[in-house]
Protein backbone atom coordinates (compact mmCIF):
# COMPACT_ATOMS: atom_id res chain seq x y z
CA UNK A 1 0.00 0.00 0.00
CA UNK A 2 1.36 3.31 -1.03
CA UNK A 3 2.14 6.19 1.73
CA UNK A 4 0.14 8.72 2.46
CA UNK A 5 2.29 12.22 1.19
CA UNK A 6 2.95 14.26 4.12
CA UNK A 7 3.66 18.13 3.88
CA UNK A 8 7.10 19.17 3.40
CA UNK A 9 6.38 22.15 5.92
CA UNK A 10 7.07 21.39 9.56
CA UNK A 11 4.15 19.47 11.04
CA UNK A 12 3.54 22.49 13.53
CA UNK A 13 3.36 25.37 10.86
CA UNK A 14 0.67 22.82 8.87
CA UNK A 15 -1.35 22.77 11.71
CA UNK A 16 -1.25 26.67 12.24
CA UNK A 17 -2.02 27.01 8.75
CA UNK A 18 -5.00 24.85 8.77
CA UNK A 19 -6.33 26.57 12.37
CA UNK A 20 -5.89 29.73 9.82
CA UNK A 21 -8.18 28.08 6.87
CA UNK A 22 -10.97 26.82 8.85
CA UNK A 23 -11.68 30.09 9.98
CA UNK A 24 -13.32 30.39 6.33
CA UNK A 25 -16.01 28.12 5.32
CA UNK A 26 -15.42 28.35 2.09
CA UNK A 27 -11.95 27.65 1.83
CA UNK A 28 -10.40 24.41 1.57
CA UNK A 29 -6.65 23.63 2.19
CA UNK A 30 -5.05 21.73 -0.81
CA UNK A 31 -1.40 20.61 -1.84
CA UNK A 32 -0.64 17.32 0.03
CA UNK A 33 3.17 17.89 0.31
CA UNK A 34 3.15 22.10 -0.33
CA UNK A 35 -0.67 23.15 1.64
CA UNK A 36 -1.76 25.71 -0.02
CA UNK A 37 -5.43 27.36 -0.94
CA UNK A 38 -6.63 28.94 -3.99
CA UNK A 39 -9.66 30.23 -5.42
CA UNK A 40 -10.70 29.66 -9.24
CA UNK A 41 -7.45 28.52 -9.81
CA UNK A 42 -5.28 32.13 -8.01
CA UNK A 43 -3.63 31.07 -5.41
CA UNK A 44 -3.32 32.76 -2.46
CA UNK A 45 -1.51 31.15 0.34
CA UNK A 46 1.07 28.54 0.88
CA UNK A 47 3.47 27.45 3.40
CA UNK A 48 6.76 27.11 1.98
CA UNK A 49 9.25 23.73 3.14
CA UNK A 50 10.54 25.94 5.42
CA UNK A 51 7.52 26.49 7.59
CA UNK A 52 7.10 30.51 6.06
CA UNK A 53 3.13 31.24 5.16
CA UNK A 54 3.18 33.05 2.13
CA UNK A 55 -0.11 35.40 1.82
CA UNK A 56 -1.48 37.01 -1.28
CA UNK A 57 -2.03 40.98 -0.67
CA UNK A 58 -3.74 43.50 -2.20
CA UNK A 59 -1.62 46.73 -2.74
CA UNK A 60 -3.24 48.64 0.18
CA UNK A 61 -3.54 45.55 2.84
CA UNK A 62 0.09 44.65 1.59
CA UNK A 63 1.62 48.39 2.58
CA UNK A 64 -0.31 47.93 5.76
CA UNK A 65 1.22 44.83 6.47
CA UNK A 66 4.56 44.70 5.34
CA UNK A 67 4.85 48.30 7.83
CA UNK A 68 2.64 46.85 10.95
CA UNK A 69 4.86 43.92 11.34
CA UNK A 70 8.10 44.62 9.82
CA UNK A 71 7.65 41.96 7.07
CA UNK A 72 9.16 41.08 3.92
CA UNK A 73 7.75 40.31 0.44
CA UNK A 74 7.92 36.44 -0.28
CA UNK A 75 10.93 35.22 -2.59
CA UNK A 76 10.81 31.92 -4.19
CA UNK A 77 13.63 30.46 -5.79
CA UNK A 78 15.50 33.55 -5.91
CA UNK A 79 12.22 35.48 -7.55
CA UNK A 80 10.72 38.32 -5.59
CA UNK A 81 7.14 37.53 -5.38
CA UNK A 82 5.64 40.72 -5.38
CA UNK A 83 1.91 40.43 -4.48
CA UNK A 84 2.96 37.84 -1.45
CA UNK A 85 4.15 38.55 1.74
CA UNK A 86 5.83 36.73 4.34
CA UNK A 87 4.20 35.85 7.25
CA UNK A 88 6.20 36.37 10.35
CA UNK A 89 6.57 33.20 12.05
CA UNK A 90 5.07 35.32 15.60
CA UNK A 91 1.79 36.42 13.57
CA UNK A 92 0.86 32.87 12.15
CA UNK A 93 0.87 31.83 15.55
CA UNK A 94 -2.13 34.39 16.37
CA UNK A 95 -5.15 32.93 13.80
CA UNK A 96 -7.27 35.91 15.73
CA UNK A 97 -4.73 38.69 14.09
CA UNK A 98 -4.01 36.86 10.84
CA UNK A 99 -7.53 35.73 10.00
CA UNK A 100 -8.62 39.73 8.78
CA UNK A 101 -5.31 39.21 6.59
CA UNK A 102 -6.54 35.83 5.30
CA UNK A 103 -10.22 37.23 4.64
CA UNK A 104 -8.32 40.31 2.38
CA UNK A 105 -6.29 38.13 0.89
CA UNK A 106 -9.27 35.43 -0.26
CA UNK A 107 -11.26 38.77 -1.02
CA UNK A 108 -8.89 39.72 -3.84
CA UNK A 109 -8.55 36.83 -5.22
CA UNK A 110 -12.18 35.69 -5.25
CA UNK A 111 -12.12 39.19 -7.29
CA UNK A 112 -9.52 38.07 -10.06
CA UNK A 113 -10.34 36.63 -13.17
CA UNK A 114 -10.56 32.84 -12.96
CA UNK A 115 -7.41 31.06 -14.61
CA UNK A 116 -8.34 28.51 -16.92
CA UNK A 117 -7.56 24.90 -16.29
CA UNK A 118 -6.38 21.63 -18.07
CA UNK A 119 -10.08 20.39 -17.87
CA UNK A 120 -11.78 23.37 -19.47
Amino acid sequence: MAKAATAAAPADKVELHDKLVATNPSVERKGATMPYTSVNGNMFSYLTKDGKLALRLPAGKREEFLKKYKARLCEAYGVVQKEYVEVPDSVLASTRELKKYFEASYEYVSSLKPKRTAKG
